[in-house]
């Protein structure tokens, strides 16, 4: 059997590659780079297809689809939120995605998206904060320790010089892993004993839990004048983080409103409640932040389009590092009409 032709393969970027860019490039370059690509995709919104997800729920999870196309391109990802497998020692999201030409429909790349998910998600709340947040913010608590907890933290250090952190997790042990991983990374890190011990003095307020139900991580009197808030746990309907009183003080910016209002914080409020779409702000069409007292709210649930520019950033980066192996994913026979033709030569050659 010949060897697959050049258009049959497809660059694949495996977990191991991935770790190896992300180091090779450091990681707050990586993700002001990937930021950027973000912010750029976000410029030209209507130029891309956008649907909610595409997800089926079970009693302990979620397994979705996340699809957009601007029509030169086209990609996906499929990710799992399942939050009992941290009991047994599983991720509680996985994902992989693809990118495709959409003129062929040949894929263009193949790639993990674990940890290149971990690293938009605190790209975009970065980013989305940078436009959002006071321009003198410098602390922020993050509730919720886990695996996003320190790409959030690396994130607005590379975005917006936020130096100190404080930390809270029901699990002490979450907020120690934290703060060791953060170590001499240029933050002074505090663990704290209690969200509201750790909201005190915070500027920004992340909430990344985990648990998929109605929670209440942060209440209305943990919030005063001028905070920015990155709500990201909440992702799939029925899980919440935040008070609906904090809701209805706050100026509330979301990705694709008919995704954020299945899974996000205003899944409490009316469907026809007023929020801000975050490509408006960037590109003027709309207000950001209107003073200096005003409790801005980010309510992220994580959007096709952002996985989108992860995956154009990670395929313009293959070129120079080298770091992808060859897939032989596509058949491709010699007669493109012959597809049966191929498998007998195989057998001959067998």
């Amino acid at each position: 059997m010949s060897n697959p032709s050049r258009l049959a393969i497809v660059p694949f970027v495996s977990v191991d590659n991935m770790m190896k860019l992300v180091l090779a490039t450091g990681i707050e370059r990586f993700l002001t780079e990937l930021a950027a690509y973000i912010e750029d995709d976000f410029r030209r919104w209507e130029k891309f297809d956008k649907t909610p997800r595409v997800a089926s729920h079970s009693h302990d999870g979620v397994i979705e689809l996340m699809p957009t196309s601007d029509g030169q391109m086209y990609g996906f990802k499929y990710v799992n939120g399942h939050p009992k497998n941290a009991r047994t020692g599983k991720q509680t999201v996985t994902a992989f995605g693809m990118l495709a030409d959409v003129g062929s429909g040949y894929p263009m790349l193949l790639t993990e998206m674990t940890i290149l998910t971990a690293l938009r998600t605190a790209a975009t709340s970065a980013l989305a904060a940078r436009l959002l947040a006071r321009k003198d913010a410098r602390t922020m608590a993050i509730i919720g320790n886990g695996a996003q907890a320190e790409f959030q933290a690396v994130a607005f250090k590379a975005l917006l010089g936020i130096d100190r952190l404080r930390l809270f997790d029901i699990d002490r042990t979450a907020s120690e892993k934290c703060a060791g991983n953060l170590a001499g990374m240029g933050l002074d890190v505090a663990i704290c004993a209690s969200g509201q011990e750790a909201v005190e003095g915070a500027d920004i307020i992340t909430t990344v839990t985990a648990d998929k139900q109605y929670a209440t991580i942060l209440t209305d009197n943990m919030v005063g004048a001028g905070v920015h808030i990155n709500a990201v746990g909440g992702d799939c309907p029925g899980k919440t983080e935040l008070h609906r009183d904090i809701l209805l003080r706050s100026a509330i910016f979301v990705e694709y409103p008919p995704q954020t209002r299945i899974e996000g914080e205003i899944q409490q409020l009316p469907a026809d409640y007023r929020v801000t779409e975050l490509w408006e702000v960037m590109t003027g069409a709309a207000p950001g932040r209107t003073s200096a007292d005003e409790i801005t709210l980010f309510d992220s649930v994580g959007f096709a389009i952002e996985d989108f520019s992860a995956l154009r950033y990670v395929r313009d980066r293959l070129a120079e590092t080298g770091l992808y192996d060859n897939l032989d994913l596509l058949a491709d026979p010699d007669e493109p009409r012959d597809l049966f033709g191929m498998l007998l030569r195989a057998q001959a050659d067998g």
